[in-house]
């Protein structure tokens, strides 16, 4: 029978520990490199070294659309009567648009309702030998408001003043706008991203050329629009204008169309 020492012992165990570790350091090792993408980093040693630019490009143009709104709202003591009197000046608002070339398909009714008027009405106050006690009392209808809402689109914008006079002589509620706007906006869409792109790629070469680099594809590319819109005032006309007085004249301005690009090439 082998006798084995305390010390043998010890150098046995610590011999079989140091071939254990390394058989796991093999082990991690022949691991890693099959599937290194579950590295320790977790960072993917393959991936490729990108730049990204932005551009900005925008477009002008002379707005050829004017949006105008307005309310026409009345109270009577039913809803047929008020609505009655909201259809009279309806037609009489519509008669007034076609005789001045709108066309119908750009007469749209926004909102059309009715709704009760309440008052509250208090019960008859017996005074007695202690006083007037409180008197009660409820809510009772006294009549009805009908209100219709509706947009106009002006393709020719020099007569908008003319026309939102004379809306405002026909007893409308509501009167607001012009709102300018371009009614075939896509042809400046594309034009505003062109000059976006090219202001990117025009970066792209000079950057690279001092950063001694040579760009390689586009990995990624974003567009973020922006199409702002001249604000209108709502007191720019007054609905108690009078026939005798001139049209308002209401400048448009021009509006701007925009766009905002990014690009991300790949280096070579």
């Amino acid at each position: 029978m082998l006798n084995i020492t305390l010390e043998q012992k010890i150098k046995l165990y610590k011999g079989l520990k140091i071939a254990l570790i390394i058989f796991l350091v093999l082990v991690a090792v022949k691991f890693l490199i099959r599937f290194p993408h579950y590295g320790y980093s977790g960072y993917d040693n393959k991936q490729e070294n990108t730049i990204t630019f932005s551009g900005h490009g925008e477009v002008t143009a002379v707005p050829d659309i004017a949006n105008v709104y307005f309310t026409i709202s009345k109270d009577a003591k039913t809803v047929k009567e008020a609505q009655a009197l909201v259809a009279g000046i309806e037609k009489s608002s519509l008669d007034f648009l076609k005789q001045n070339n709108i066309l119908e398909k750009d007469i749209k009714t926004a909102n059309a309702s009715f709704y009760p008027k309440y008052e509250y009405k208090y019960d008859k106050v017996v005074c007695n030998e202690f006083g007037c006690p409180p008197s009660p009392g409820n809510s009772v209808i006294t009549g009805y408001t009908a209100s219709e809402s509706i947009t106009v689109k002006v393709r020719n914008t020099d007569d908008v003043g003319k026309i939102m006079q004379g809306l405002g002589t026909l007893g409308v509620s509501d009167l607001s706008g012009p709102n300018f706007s371009i009614d075939n906006e896509d042809g400046l869409k594309v034009a505003a991203r062109k000059k976006a792109i090219d202001d990117a790629k025009a970066k792209a070469k000079i950057l690279a050329k001092d950063l001694g680099v040579r760009l390689g594809k586009i990995t990624s590319f974003s567009e973020n629009d922006n199409y702002p819109m001249p604000m209108y005032d709502r007191g720019m006309m007054s609905v108690t204008a009078t026939k005798e007085s001139a049209p308002a004249e209401i400048p448009k301005g021009e509006n701007t169309i925009s766009s905002d690009v990014t690009i991300t090439y790949q280096l070579k």
